[in-house]
């Protein structure tokens, strides 16, 4: 096996805090000794993340056994995915903010095919994967993530089955949303449908799509963690590891 000097596009303040986050996480449960220290086991799990490596990628680059990169990245994601911010507790920072609307959507995380593999295929996106829905800022700032979903589960659906829809109206924060949420209700406000529609109405979809597009792009920014790309994993792990990459990111643009 061949091994290579890589850099990775993270800064030196996420490093640190993940280290901190696995410090005392040991501490906590009186953990005497590892192969890795916290840092290591930090920069292993960011390499994961980040750029996709596989497990054994990452175990043969760090000198650790396949099965204690797994534990170790198993251990680290759940241990953020606890620090993501709950729905409730993210629209009330967002009203403290005095951000003017939210915006909200889905996306897809891929999946290799499993053996039931009917649930998981998403007709719009023609390929098989994880629904998620993601609350942003104006400006495509993440507030929010889900749990995940098989990828047949239609967005408007999976907002109803997360209480999305049900607690922004509680909250009375405006949401712009795509056409994919048309039925919604208050206070998600979606683009008109139909064709030959007055120019009134054309204007107004101009507008709504040139302020949700910056929102929009927050899911892109999630993809720049190599690993959503394509799920190599269980399935059900995809809402555990988009919450983990949310805390990182937030962590990184802080």
């Amino acid at each position: 096996m061949l091994f290579y000097r890589a850099a990775l596009p993270l800064s030196r303040r996420t490093l640190t805090y993940l280290a901190g986050v696995i410090r005392r996480h040991r501490a906590d449960i009186g953990s005497r000794w590892r192969w890795l220290n916290p840092g290591q086991q930090a920069l292993l799990v960011l390499a994961h993340l980040r750029k996709g490596e596989t497990y054994a990628e990452v175990a043969a680059g760090f000198g650790v056994g396949l099965a204690t990169a797994w534990r170790y990245i198993t251990e680290t994601v759940a241990l953020l995915a606890r620090r993501a911010p709950k729905l409730d507790q993210a629209l009330r920072a967002v009203k403290k903010a005095g951000h003017p609307y939210l915006v909200l959507d889905g996306t897809l995380i891929r999946i290799d095919r499993v053996a039931a593999d009917r649930p998981y295929y998403s007709g719009k996106n023609r390929c098989h994967g994880m629904n998620i829905q993601v609350l942003a800022c104006p400006d495509g700032t993440i507030v929010w993530t889900s749990g995940s979903l098989p990828g047949s589960t239609h967005d408007l659906t999976a907002a109803r089955i997360w209480g999305i829809i049900r607690r922004l109206r509680a909250a009375g924060l405006v949401t712009l949303a795509d056409k994919g949420y048309i039925g919604a209700g208050e206070p998600v406000r979606v683009p008109y449908k139909g064709r030959g529609k007055p120019v009134g109405q054309k204007v107004a979809n101009s507008a709504h799509a040139r302020l949700r597009g910056p929102g929009e792009r927050a899911n892109a920014q999630l993809k720049n963690w190599r690993l959503l790309r394509k799920l190599r994993c269980c399935p059900k792990r995809a809402g555990q590891l988009v919450k983990a990459i949310h805390v990182l990111q937030a962590r990184e643009g802080a």
